[in-house]
């Protein structure tokens, strides 16, 4: 997000002086590394969560239109990133399918009708209903492999989507920022923001290394810190954070590198969410390329831990529990007990459970051929409810101080691939008085901005196809 936003405002005006201050030693090394993410390149495409069913048996996509909007948003980014030389090196995104699996009869009757609800959107028109399974086994022959077919299965199938190596696109995007001027702080952690008289900010940090003390005056932060966002935030003040707290889930996944098991599956499968689960703890089976080498990764499993950063403290959470707040982490425990019992049942599973629950995607799933990755922390925001007390809220949520001179990302995304989206909202938020005179440049970076291209099919059309050539994601 805030390579994004950086990325953004150096190509808008690049006169003004950036500042990026990251308190690890390189790029991308907490949530945007590839290990810690699920790299979806999320589009909605195969997400379930994402298109539930109404008492009445209807899907609502409501959701699903939504986050492929502002996917296609960051693709059409992307892809004049590429043209005009902000990313170098296509590498950090690659074509392969994304599919919906379910078992079962209730679970095939879903995804009939939720293919039929997509049907008429541009943006899922593509999308293909699978339910024979030879079919499956041609396309899926890694989970086709031992399988009882006596069980009806069914696949929604969307050749369209990707997988995002959001640390190596980060990378690029901080590298253009530096050649351009802007100054980039490794090893150094920001210790308090005080706001000056003047409406500005003063940035207090300290090298992590040496120890030194230094502080930085800016008319314009944003937190874009992760789960240390939130701690930062409170740090600042501002009455828009006051109420706000947050829940720490952590993330393992089993990973294999046997380059038989990748050739034999190509594509990212989704499942449904199990009973209990929050919607991140949807049992996905992935291909994933990190750093050139083909990986497939299972999960997540989850993990809890009071840390708010992998590479955090064991006081996060406790020192983030203010007066103001405090009411709000009450109503979460008392409401969130499926929650609870879920995490609790996840952090009792043993090496076998958690190859048991993989052998239901990959019934000849072999135990030597795993391995347990831990992945990055998700601090889930906790809002304030006047009927509950407290909300746990499992999007993002984007807040900013009244006069926009501050502004912060809380909560789990539903990927990075919403970033540019969600960093046009910063810019039209915190920069008021200039975001006019930046459309005309904004409309080069993403031509369709402003439209619904689930409206505009010919421009849909017209956008995808240039995103496709310029990031060279011809589907195989």
């Amino acid at each position: 997000m805030s390579a994004t936003l950086g990325a953004l405002l150096r190509r808008l005006e690049p006169d003004w002086s950036i500042t990026l201050v990251e308190r690890l030693d390189a790029v991308a090394a907490e949530s945007s590394s590839p290990w810690n993410n699920a790299g979806t390149g999320h589009s909605a495409l195969c997400e379930l969560n994402y298109t539930p069913q109404n008492p009445d048996g209807s899907i609502d996509i409501t959701k699903a239109v939504r986050i492929n909007e502002q996917f296609q948003v960051t693709r059409q980014f992307w892809a004049y990133a590429v043209e005009n030389g902000i990313l170098t090196d296509r590498g950090f995104v690659n074509p392969i399918p994304h599919a919906s699996f379910v078992r079962g009869a209730p679970g095939v009757d879903y995804l009939r009708r939720r293919r039929r609800a997509l049907a008429d959107n541009p943006l899922f028109a593509r999308t293909e209903l699978i339910d024979d399974a030879g079919e499956f086994a041609r396309r899926l022959p890694l989970m086709a492999a031992r399988r009882d077919f006596s069980e009806p299965i069914a696949l929604n199938w969307a050749a369209d989507g990707t997988d995002v190596d959001f640390g190596a696109l980060a990378r690029q995007l901080i590298a253009f920022c530096v050649q351009g001027g802007a100054t980039a702080l490794f090893g150094h952690e920001v210790r308090d923001l005080t706001r000056q008289s003047d409406g500005g900010w003063a940035v207090s940090i300290r090298n992590r290394r040496t120890r030194e003390k230094r502080c930085l005056n800016a008319r314009f932060v944003f937190v874009g810190a992760g789960g240390d966002a939130l701690p930062l935030l409170q740090r600042s003040g501002i009455a828009e954070v006051k109420g706000f707290a947050g829940f720490p889930i952590g993330g393992r996944f089993l990973r294999a590198g046997n380059p038989a098991l990748t050739a034999a599956h190509r594509a990212k499968v989704y499942g449904a969410p199990a009973p209990g689960a929050p919607p991140l703890g949807a049992l996905h089976l992935d291909l994933r390329f990190v750093n050139g080498k083909s990986w497939l990764v299972f999960g997540p499993y989850a993990g809890w831990s009071p840390k708010f950063l992998k590479h955090g403290h064991f006081t996060d959470l406790p020192r983030s529990i203010k007066p103001d707040n405090l009411l709000s982490m009450l109503g979460v425990g008392v409401t969130q007990m499926t929650l609870v019992n879920y995490l609790i049942g996840q952090l009792r599973l043993s090496e076998p459970d958690r190859v048991r629950i993989l052998r239901e995607f990959v019934p000849s799933a072999s135990d030597s051929d795993w391995e347990l990755t831990v992945a990055g922390q998700r601090v889930q925001v906790i809002r304030r409810d006047r009927r509950k007390g407290g909300a746990l809220d499992f999007n993002t949520t984007l807040l900013s101080a009244a006069d926009g001179s501050i502004a912060g990302l809380l909560g789990g995304s539903p990927g990075a691939s919403t970033a540019v989206p969600a960093m046009l909202d910063v810019l039209q938020r915190c920069f008021a008085d200039r975001y006019d005179s930046w459309l005309p440049a904004l409309k080069e970076m993403v031509p369709s901005l402003g439209v619904e291209l689930s409206r505009e099919p010919a421009l849909f059309d017209e956008v995808w196809s240039w995103g496709t050539k310029a990031l060279q994601l011809e589907a195989s």
